[in-house]
């Protein structure tokens, strides 16, 4: 059977231009269509349909919105024993938006099992200019004056959409997580985005929840107004 092709856009079109994620492919899961463009406006008016940016350096900007999806709920979230651990006994501190460059560029270095990246130097510009006009933010684990973990996203109303977390010290990465789990409790932030279901987000606590039931709860969130900066 030959596979569905998707829409190429051209970056004139314009957000709006991205089909329906109700039409999105079930192989590869959630693709919507290629091409548009980085801009603040584009990557916004995706977020706000439920839809995020990935490919790979060599592909072009491809749009996704999965089915189903992975969510945290951080009403209902819990850390591990271990974890409790690690944020009481490994004198890590936390911090928000203190380094958002050097928490994407460490989300963007090669890894071990993984050496490729999909964060490019264009996704790197783009977030870096949303961070600027104050929409995406980065949650840091520190020790000492060293960096060792943390995770970017963009905040949207009672949304998070969580990109990327790196670790180069144990929880790190995890305790950046508790941290904005934190914050979102206190700035009625409701749901956080994975994007992809992975064993290793359901493993911190993740859950899946299908496409159009996560959309419906966007929809009620996503001109949520909220309290303060996630720093307070």
């Amino acid at each position: 059977m030959r596979r569905r092709q998707v829409p190429l856009l051209a970056p004139s079109d314009g957000p709006q231009a991205i089909p329906d994620p109700a039409t999105a492919l079930t192989t590869p899961n959630g693709l919507l269509a290629g091409g548009g463009a980085l801009t603040p406006d584009w990557l916004l008016g995706a977020y706000r349909r439920g839809i995020f940016p990935w490919s790979a350096p060599e592909e072009p900007l491809l749009w996704w919105s999965p089915d189903p999806r992975a969510v945290f709920d951080p009403a209902h979230f819990s850390p591990s024993k271990s974890l409790a651990q690690s944020i009481r006994n490994r004198g890590y501190q936390t911090r928000i938006d203190t380094a958002f460059g050097a928490v994407i560029r460490a989300c963007a270095a090669p890894r071990e099992h993984a050496p490729g990246t999909w964060i490019t130097q264009g996704m790197i510009a783009a977030y870096e200019t949303l961070h600027t006009l104050g929409h995406a933010h980065s949650i840091e684990t520190w020790q000492g004056d060293a960096l060792v973990g943390g995770l970017y996203g963009v905040r949207m109303g009672g949304v998070f959409f969580g990109e990327s977390m790196f670790s180069q010290a144990r929880d790190a990465s995890k305790v950046a997580l508790a941290r904005l789990i934190a914050a979102a409790r206190r700035h009625g932030i409701e749901l956080i985005d994975c994007q992809m279901p992975t064993p290793h987000l359901q493993s911190l606590g993740a859950s899946t929840v299908p496409r159009a039931a996560f959309l419906a709860r966007l929809a009620t969130l996503i001109d949520r107004k909220t309290s303060g900066s996630l720093r307070e």
